[in-house]
């Protein structure tokens, strides 16, 4: 299995973090996971509030625990309450339920970690991890076509797209 390296994770976050000011997000706090669910990096900008570490990681932690994107798990969450519940109960990690949290895939489509991004809207926080993914030269799940998103069991997303209004900010 690949290892996810330091400098590959802080790329993540740089990106992450590029992205947001692109996109004029709030301040974001991104955190990367390697594949075992331990903390590799972790950055908060200026002005972001308290307790992003612990929403970030919960994000990271489900896209990992379930081997899906946190906006994935969310879904789950609502058809299968139960099943989330219990997952919850026996998880030796946070799970935190909304979008967020991508898998970080390598060429081959193996997963070698996971970013949580919290601070703006989810669909924001979605934009800048799979920008920061990107940017480091590696492949959050909506990289691959369809044929190999199927043999890698990959649950597919809706498309994402700014929600917010272009001229408040």
């Amino acid at each position: 299995m690949r290892a996810l390296s330091l400098a590959e994770a802080l790329a993540v976050i740089e990106g992450t973090f590029a992205a947001a000011k692109k996109h004029d997000c709030y301040a974001l706090a991104a955190i990367v996971l390697d594949a075992g669910g331990r903390v590799k990096a972790f950055q908060k900008q200026d002005g972001a509030s308290l307790m992003r570490f612990e929403i970030a990681y919960g994000k990271a932690f489900a896209a990992l625990a379930l081997g899906r994107t946190s906006r994935m798990v969310l879904q789950k969450a609502r058809e299968k309450p139960l099943f989330v519940q219990s997952m919850e109960r026996i998880a030796d990690g946070p799970l935190f339920l909304e979008a967020g949290g991508q898998l970080i895939r390598d060429d081959e489509g193996e997963v070698i970690g996971a970013i949580g991004v919290t601070g703006d809207v989810n669909e924001m926080d979605d934009i800048c991890a799979i920008a920061g993914i990107r940017s480091a030269g590696l492949r959050a799940d909506d990289h691959f076509d369809a044929k190999t998103q199927q043999r890698l069991n990959i649950k597919k997303n809706p498309p994402l797209k700014d929600p917010r209004k272009k001229s408040s900010r």
